[in-house]
């Protein structure tokens, strides 16, 4: 235990002799202070529970003896280079002295622990301890200039909020933490870590070009841009994120876009994967991304799409998939879109495709999981509502064959034979139905 903080420590009888070995040898230990191993009847209940009493005696005896030296190999019996910042941070000091080159060659990543970024924004105010001046492998200055080179930073935590470090009364994720020490972060990934535990960005609103923010437990998009700030509804252009291009607060708990998401003026691709957005009305700030073009929004709540083009007006990439949506309608103004999924929705009227079917840039759609996905020549129904463009659609992920293109041609030639009215052809597919155009001349 130290201060506050308190773990546990497991270790078998082998152990402590060779921690003994070590102590006597190089530090000075009285060889006849460790208790002696007993080989006949060693596993006795009584025998065990004493051994156990005789070695807890030996551990205080040594931490009395070695309190002022501490070598490291006693702190690292004890697990002090897992719970204690100091000898946390020379674990970690010793690791990037050793190590940062490859580091930062081979993918110029790291992911570090709550508790470790807390151990370094603890160390930041101290002045340097003398026993880093002997030492250079320790010393404190390999870690902030392995951290300022970083390029791609991931901050893991625990999706249990209040779930214990090991053995150890310490909760990960009440633990506050700075960035200032990474000066050249481009990419940050924060999973399953409380926002609200950064207290200092730094940099990293000028330098960042893509923020991941997963499993936070978010209910507002300021809470994820917003970290350093008190007053959360009081923000200016000082805190926008210009650099920032790909964003991902999938997996969090937010029901509506705040009008904090224009501090992402840059933005094109944005991910909204599995969370509580249900209203399009609660979406409408989105509207306010002029570079967004990619945007997905599967797994949420949505039953309806109405009016979607009020909020996104030049949307290249839509995934809606795996939501409660029956109707195309909403969609039918998005002229800018190229990929549309909307797999596993509740979508059972073939009708429906007529509200997509005429978009002049839709070339990839997944539907595919629907209701309607069962009737029977699904897809030549499907390709048959995009007219002359048929041969241009990728459906689930599919190209049409001969054979559904030759359909297709039979249930066109229907229904301009029902209807009288013949389609327009684009002269780049007017092949999909040459009988007709020639007929035509």
């Amino acid at each position: 235990r130290i201060d506050k903080i308190k773990w546990v420590v497991k270790h078998r009888y082998k152990d402590f002799s060779e921690l003994h070995e070590c102590l006597v040898n190089d530090h000075g230990v009285a060889k006849d202070t460790l208790p002696p191993k007993k080989v006949i009847r060693n596993k006795c209940p009584n025998f065990v529970e004493k051994r156990r009493e005789g070695l807890e005696e030996y551990l205080k005896i040594l931490l009395v003896y070695l309190q002022k030296t501490m070598p490291r190999e006693f702190a690292k019996f004890l697990d002090m280079d897992k719970y204690d910042i100091l000898f946390l941070l020379q674990s970690m000091a010793v690791n990037f002295f050793n190590n940062a080159d490859s580091y930062l060659q081979n993918c110029n990543s790291f992911k570090f622990t709550p508790l470790e970024l807390y151990a370094i924004s603890q160390r930041l105010p101290r002045p340097c301890p003398p026993l880093e001046l002997s030492e250079t492998q320790y010393d404190f200055s390999h870690i902030l200039d392995f951290c300022s080179q970083l390029k791609d930073v991931v901050i893991e935590g625990n999706i249990n909020q209040k779930s214990f470090l090991k053995s150890s009364n310490i909760i990960p994720n009440e633990l506050s933490f700075e960035m200032s020490v990474f000066k050249n972060i481009q990419k940050l990934e924060v999973i399953g870590v409380p926002m609200g535990n950064i207290y200092n960005t730094g940099t990293m609103r000028d330098t960042l070009t893509n923020l991941v923010v997963n499993n936070v437990g978010a209910e507002h998009i300021y809470d994820i841009l917003l970290p350093d700030i008190i007053h959360k509804q009081e923000f200016t252009t000082a805190h926008a994120w210009g650099n920032l291009t790909e964003a991902d607060f999938s997996f969090n708990n937010l029901k509506d876009i705040d009008d904090s998401i224009k501090l992402l003026p840059n933005v094109k691709t944005l991910n909204l994967v599995h969370n509580k957005l249900s209203d399009v009305k609660k979406i409408s700030n989105l509207s306010q991304l002029p570079q967004l073009c990619t945007l997905n929004l599967s797994e949420n709540q949505f039953y309806s799409c109405a009016d979607l083009h009020t909020s996104l007006g030049n949307i290249v990439s839509l995934d809606l998939s795996q939501n409660f949506i029956s109707s195309l309608s909403g969609i039918s103004k998005l002229y800018s879109l190229e990929s549309l999924d909307v797999s596993c929705n509740k979508i059972t009227d073939i009708k429906e495709i007529v509200h997509i079917g005429s978009l002049p840039c839709l070339e990839n759609i997944r539907i595919t999981g629907n209701p309607l996905a069962c009737i029977v020549d699904y897809r030549v129904k499907v390709l048959e509502l995009f007219n002359a463009r048929a041969n241009d659609i990728n459906l689930d992920n599919e190209k049409p064959t001969v054979q559904e293109l030759d359909k297709v041609r039979v249930l066109q030639a229907l229904r301009i034979a029902k209807e009288g009215i013949a389609p327009s052809f684009s002269n780049s597919n007017s092949s999909l139905f040459p009988s007709l155009v020639s007929s035509g001349s």
